[in-house]
């Protein structure tokens, strides 16, 4: 009896399994990754009893369980977890002693790659302040502009960064009650305090530890700045609960303590700092950190270092793909890799040449209120949309019109759902677990990312700003941006913003800037139209100078197309499309097209020559 109830059993789970294979073949990932999710959010519960409220609470608990532990590996030197625990308390103490800062305090952080960038980081928030990270390739009306939006009472600056804001910017912080360090024991300036000359003066004892403490975790940790489509960058309010969220990551992809990470993506991105600093910390792994990213140094340093996973942007994995192959590409011990933006040409290729290497990609913004992994390692998706992920959050796929720039609406006035297959606008229901913090000092553009009334009165969904497509097995793949922001090496470009800087030039009358694909290329590199003022020429060699003083390399448009007169919505608003999808090709434009060439310093004119160039990848962009 108990042979065949045993043997139905048996029979019965065989065909449960085969059953699930044939028409949920994706069940038990969707159910494991489900239940991963929810114990991590338990996790974190669990701990804020425990007092552990923030990425600060949680290193200090990594540095009594593991003090001498490598943390940071940076340039051969070697700092533990004691040792960052020792400087960052020392950076603290600097500003205690000088009484420069109090508790609630908002300070900018402008600096590089490098271990102080964490000491500062760390130190002030052991202070209580809230840590606002600036992106050191913006300066200028950018850079104040960043400074004024999170109201930030001093600014921290690398010796490295100094050079790129002018005297003229520090008298006026100065005016504006803005105090500002260098990190560096003597300063250019009379009224720059330094840092470094300070360090060894105070001791490496802990501050109060009633100044880090947190009593809300929703409260805001840090500021982020994200670009978008309505102007300068905007200052994201990133929570202590969303700090600690994102560091989950990398635990969410199956990595572990003895793990060591590559890092060489900018710390001033969510993505570096989060996902990477503060996956370590929550792993209690090893960092290896990079000043700047180098394809041609980048497995020797995984050799070096013994590197087992690292963090990517779409356009690392093509620069390592584009580099000679070498007998060795394979000899390594990288298992898994992080990030987004790789395309399913240069994933293939990526995993042909350097292995076997889990890669996880996944979709996520700075502000968002939403993150989607691909843990399947399904090649070309953004993320899954399984069968258990109504329990993880709620998003939908909303009809848009691309050339109105509008979603599709029902008589009713409701949203319509994308179907199955086609492109549709990713939006997220704002809830108590999913919730859109917004960003600091601007409630207009916070709000202007809500879309109310969705489905039924009331409801309250995050707009993404992109449009994904689902396919038939649940799979989500990123199509393309929604307005005026496109992406070129990793960073996001608005384009209100550099047509703004473009514009201050006299002989200019109206600009309109967009992004524009190259063969072999990720993302869409700026182009500019610009219509001139009557009997005004265009000067190539002034408008070079003025992009290169005034706006990142990133964000330079490589393209200028000269207009007779700007065409406009009905709204009066600039028609892009047209102009994305004729690009720079010289054979198909009647108008003057130029090139941004920096061995001439100028703009000159693009010929059909320079553009076979261009496209074939003899001129790298």
């Amino acid at each position: 009896m108990l042979y065949t109830w045993l043997s139905t059993l048996a029979g019965g789970a065989l065909v449960l399994y085969v059953s699930l294979k044939i028409f949920f073949p994706y069940f038990w990932e969707d159910l494991l990754y489900c239940l991963r999710r929810k114990r991590l959010k338990a996790i974190i519960k669990k701990r804020a009893s425990n007092g552990i409220l923030s990425i600060t609470d949680l290193f200090m608990q990594r540095v009594e369980k593991a003090p001498h532990k490598p943390f940071i590996i940076y340039e051969g030197k070697v700092y533990t977890y004691q040792d960052v625990d020792k400087r960052s308390n020392r950076v603290a103490q600097v500003f205690l002693h000088h009484g420069a800062l109090k508790k609630g305090d908002t300070v900018a952080l402008m600096m590089g790659n490098e271990p102080d960038f964490i000491h500062v980081w760390f130190g002030l928030a052991k202070l209580g302040c809230v840590v606002s990270f600036l992106n050191f390739n913006v300066h200028s009306r950018s850079l104040l502009h960043c400074i004024n939006k999170c109201a930030a009472k001093a600014l921290v600056i690398a010796e490295d960064c100094l050079g790129s804001i002018e005297k003229d910017f520090i008298f006026h912080l100065k005016d504006n009650n803005v105090t500002i360090w260098l990190m560096s024991t003597s300063s250019p300036f009379q009224h720059v305090d330094t840092i470094l000359d300070k360090l060894d003066k105070v001791p490496d004892d802990p501050v109060p530890s009633h100044l880090r403490s947190v009593t809300n975790q929703r409260n805001t940790a840090m500021y982020i700045f994200t670009s978008g489509s309505t102007g300068f960058p905007k200052a994201a309010i990133i929570t202590h609960l969303r700090a600690l969220s994102a560091s989950l990551a990398f635990m969410q992809c199956g990595a572990v303590s003895r793990d060591i990470m590559y890092l060489t993506l900018p710390l001033y991105h969510i993505s570096a700092s989060l996902l990477g600093i503060g996956g370590c910390i929550e792993l209690g792994a090893t960092c290896v950190l990079k000043k700047k990213f180098s394809a041609s140094q980048f497995w020797n340093d995984c050799r070096k270092y013994n590197v087992t996973v690292f963090l990517y942007i779409g356009e690392l994995c093509r620069y390592l793909c584009n580099q000679p192959s070498k007998e060795g590409d394979r000899v390594h011990q990288v298992r898994l890799a992080l990030g987004n933006g790789i395309r399913p040409v240069i994933w293939k290729e990526f995993l042909m040449r350097f292995g076997p290497i889990k890669i996880f990609e996944f979709y996520g913004s700075t502000e968002g209120n939403s993150f989607f992994l691909n843990y399947t390692n399904k090649i070309g998706a953004v993320g899954r949309a399984g069968m258990f992920s109504k329990f993880l959050h709620s998003f939908e796929l909303l009809k848009y019109d691309v050339w109105k720039q509008e979603l599709m609406k029902d008589e009713h006035g409701w949203c319509k759902k994308a179907p199955i297959g086609e492109p549709g606008l990713l939006v997220v229901q704002v809830t108590q677990e999913t919730p859109f913090s917004g960003y600091a000092g601007n409630k207009e553009i916070s709000e202007k990312k809500l879309l109310r009334n969705v489905f039924v009165k009331g409801d309250v969904y995050f707009d993404t700003g992109d449009l994904l497509v689902m396919d038939q097995n649940g799979f989500l793949y990123f199509s393309d941006r929604v307005g005026d922001t496109f992406r070129w090496k990793g960073e996001n470009v608005a384009t209100i913003e550099v047509s703004e800087i473009i514009g201050m030039m006299d002989f200019i009358q109206e600009v309109n800037v967009y992004g524009v694909s190259v063969k072999n290329y990720e993302g869409r590199i700026g182009m500019a139209a610009i219509v001139l003022k009557p009997d005004q020429p265009f000067d190539g060699e002034r408008l070079y100078k003025h992009v290169v003083d005034f706006l990142p390399s990133y964000a330079q448009p490589r393209f200028v197309r000269i207009m007779d007169v700007m065409q406009i919505t009905a709204t009066f608003k600039h028609q892009k499309m047209h102009l994305v999808n004729e690009g720079f090709n010289p054979e198909i434009i009647s108008e003057p097209l130029y090139f941004l060439h920096e061995p001439a310093c100028s703009y000159i004119p693009l010929t059909r020559e320079i553009y076979k160039k261009v496209v074939s990848g003899e001129i790298r962009l």
